[in-house]
């Protein structure tokens, strides 16, 4: 390998030496970043921001569950759960 094509590879790529740290800092402070968020995406980001704040269980439908069943009063139509059980399972395939 010759050293001259070397050096002028080197010349081509500016490989020689490194920059100062007063002209890096100049270049890295000439330019400004900035984020726009849609409408859609501030949509979005409300929305997940409710869902975080809502309750896991909505105790106002299943206190009233809570109390029949301990109550001996919650009855389940068997024929009914049996059509819906099928229905879940034929909807799967």
């Amino acid at each position: 390998m010759r050293i001259d094509a070397y050096n002028q590879i080197q010349k081509l790529y500016g490989t020689g030496k490194a920059k100062k740290a007063d002209d890096m800092k100049q270049a890295a402070t000439s330019f400004h970043d900035q984020l726009l968020l849609s409408a859609a995406g501030r949509d979005v980001q409300i929305a997940k921001q409710a869902i975080a704040n809502a309750p896991d269980i909505r105790e106002s439908l299943v206190a009233p569950l809570k109390e029949r069943i301990d109550n001996g009063t919650y009855e389940v139509d068997t024929e009914d759960f049996a059509a819906k059980l099928l229905d879940k399972y034929n909807g799967l395939f």
